[in-house]
């Protein structure tokens, strides 16, 4: 199989892989054309390989698609599991509608940027002038109701159809955000049955085949707050199987022609 990745990082391991850089894709169409399946596009490029190109894509175009914007993301998460979603509002940025929201949402409530990840552009919002001076940086205003808990969260990542990894981010005392990029820790027990089975089926559902959903546990209820494409991997680690092999058993069992050989060289094009 010939594989063209656009993430030299990602795709480490993976056997018989030409890497591009992503702004050089026009440059190289024709080695691009040759390609049975793309691995990694950005967002940008995802049109052009699907749409115009015909290319098979590994993660999916449902993955690509609604885990780079936030609002795709809830409308499709409402459509499967809307009652394991935070009661969210996603209004344009108007004096009306920062009105609204102030008169809805008791404090503290949660603002989020519609195009950040890692615990980025996630803010608590504890009163009014902090609510407008994040309404003053967004065109949409994207408002969450902040949901109690006992200080982590539940990061479930997906692989092709497998629960690859699940972990809680336990914060640090006092701190809102959990994630072990912010300073979380990472704990491996007792992980909820009933939470890996949500994600499972929310991933067949939307056909999310490479992502790092954040699950939070509140008054006995599994809420989903989001999922990213490109997760991290500080709470991967000890794992028997790489993410890379993981993807390389997907994609040999689900795009064809299956089975290129291990000893294939790795090419590199920058």
């Amino acid at each position: 199989m010939n594989i063209v990745s656009f993430n030299a990082f990602r795709t480490i391991g993976i056997p018989n892989v030409t890497y591009i850089k992503p702004d050089l894709m026009f440059k190289e169409i024709e080695t691009v054309k040759k390609a049975n399946l793309v691995l990694f596009p950005e967002t940008w490029q995802v049109p052009t390989l699907v749409y115009g190109l015909k290319k098979q894509i590994f993660p999916s175009i449902e993955t690509m698609q609604l885990g780079m914007n936030k609002i795709e993301m809830t409308r499709a998460l409402w459509s499967v599991a809307k009652e394991h979603v935070p009661y969210t509002e996603i209004l344009a940025n108007s004096e009306s509608n920062i009105q609204t929201i102030l008169t809805t949402f008791p404090y503290p409530f949660v603002a989020k940027e519609v195009k950040n990840s890692m615990g980025k552009g996630v803010f608590l919002i504890e009163s009014e002038e902090a609510f407008r001076d994040y309404a003053s940086k967004n065109d949409v205003l994207y408002i969450q109701e902040y949901l109690p808990n006992d200080g982590k969260d539940l990061r479930i990542c997906v692989v092709g159809e497998e629960i690859y990894a699940a972990y809680w981010r336990v914060g640090l005392e006092g701190e809102f955000l959990h994630n072990v990029s912010q300073g979380g820790e990472v704990c491996t027990q007792f992980i909820p049955e009933e939470a890996l089975h949500l994600v499972t089926n929310i991933a067949q559902s939307l056909n999310i085949n490479h992502a790092g959903f954040d699950i939070i546990v509140s008054e006995g209820r599994y809420y989903i707050l989001e999922f990213n494409v490109l997760f991290g991997n500080q709470g991967l680690i000890g794992k028997d199987v790489t993410v890379a092999q993981a993807i390389y058993a997907y994609i040999s069992n689900h795009f064809s022609p299956s089975n290129p050989s291990p000893t294939s060289p790795r090419k590199i094009i920058s």
